[in-house]
């Protein structure tokens, strides 16, 4: 069964570090291009960063400097490093081998950032 697992949320303080990890199972991630996403109550799923199979990221404008998205293909694994944690960056996070309507898709991890 083909499976990508986020983990590595949690509640921190502002200005905090969270890493997040992406693993997949029945799944060789590093093919894939693989995005970040997040949901904060009563909004849209957004783009947070995305790494494709070369290596090559994007970030979006709100994370940019602060978020650092990277990949262990040996373990199967794509990390978001995310450091100057700030209150708007509380959400579910998800990681996907797609975009918002395709691909495989995690349960998703609770960021939740407190001031």
């Amino acid at each position: 069964q083909v499976q990508v697992v986020e983990s590595g949320g949690g509640l921190v303080e502002v200005g905090g570090s969270l890493r997040l990890s992406c693993a997949g199972a029945g799944i060789t991630l590093s093919i894939y291009r693989i995005g970040w996403y997040r949901q904060a109550p009563g909004s849209q799923r957004e783009l947070v960063a995305r790494i494709t199979s070369s290596g090559s990221t994007f970030y979006a404008d709100s994370v940019k400097d602060r978020f650092t998205i990277s990949r262990d293909n040996a373990k199967n694994t794509v990390y978001l490093q995310m450091n100057s944690l700030k209150p708007e960056d509380t959400a579910v996070y998800y990681c996907t081998t797609g975009g918002l309507n395709s691909g495989y898709w995690g349960q998703g991890t609770q960021v939740t950032v407190s001031s």
